[in-house]
């Protein structure tokens, strides 16, 4: 699988607007039920909670998308 570095310009992110972001979404509304259908995991977890924050060192998993480890560029 691959893995990819996202940079983020904060000390966090929300997972929601994390996959916005980074494309992986079209829309919230998008991001919002591949959360709440366990389609997405944090750190090997599946994670439900939309607002969850991301940060430095953490490891989002979309399905077959790769896996996106969040690097904070402060």
């Amino acid at each position: 699988m691959t893995e990819t570095r996202f940079e983020i310009k904060d000390d966090a992110i929300k997972l929601d607007s994390f996959l916005k972001l980074a494309d992986l979404v079209m829309s919230g509304g998008e991001a919002k039920q591949l959360i709440q259908n366990g389609y997405v995991q944090v750190n090997g977890q599946p994670e439900t909670k939309r607002g969850r924050k991301l940060y430095d060192g953490d490891r989002v998993k979309l399905d077959d998308a790769g896996v996106f480890i969040i690097s904070c560029n402060k």
